[in-house]
């Protein structure tokens, strides 16, 4: 069975968006599923989560859309495997917000910050039952 396609699509700009996405990509886990370029500035990316959801993001720009200032939002990644993101967070010396913890609503979780200043929350907590 496959995975349906997400519906939520956190999204942002980024001063260095090649740089970001290697390092969503080479750090966290995503996949580069699309990436438009045109020249150095990135138009439009989209990397994939395992097992489903994903992000969207471009190259900071004055083209009259959404606001331009990069870094400052945040985002919780759900994965059945903590350690390996973890393990692989700690490798590339990315800079630790909350270290690997178990809080009280059980699972484990922890939080780093990107380098463009964006946090990324990473867990096994997938949210409360929806009705």
């Amino acid at each position: 069975m496959s995975t349906p396609p997400p519906t939520v699509w956190p999204a942002f700009r980024a001063a260095d968006a090649p740089a970001l996405i290697r390092w969503l990509v080479d750090v966290l886990g995503f996949t580069e599923t699309l990436v438009v370029r045109d020249g150095d500035l990135v138009v439009h990316a989209e990397l994939a989560w395992p097992p489903g959801g994903g992000v969207m993001l471009g190259s900071a720009r004055d083209d009259g859309g959404w606001p331009v200032r990069p870094g400052g939002s945040g985002a919780y990644l759900v994965t059945d495997d903590v350690a390996a993101v973890w393990a692989r967070v700690r490798a590339a010396g990315a800079e630790v917000l909350r270290p690997l913890t178990e809080p009280e609503h059980g699972g484990k979780e922890f939080s780093v910050r990107d380098p463009e200043g964006n946090s990324w929350s990473v867990g096994d907590y997938r949210g409360a039952p929806r009705a």
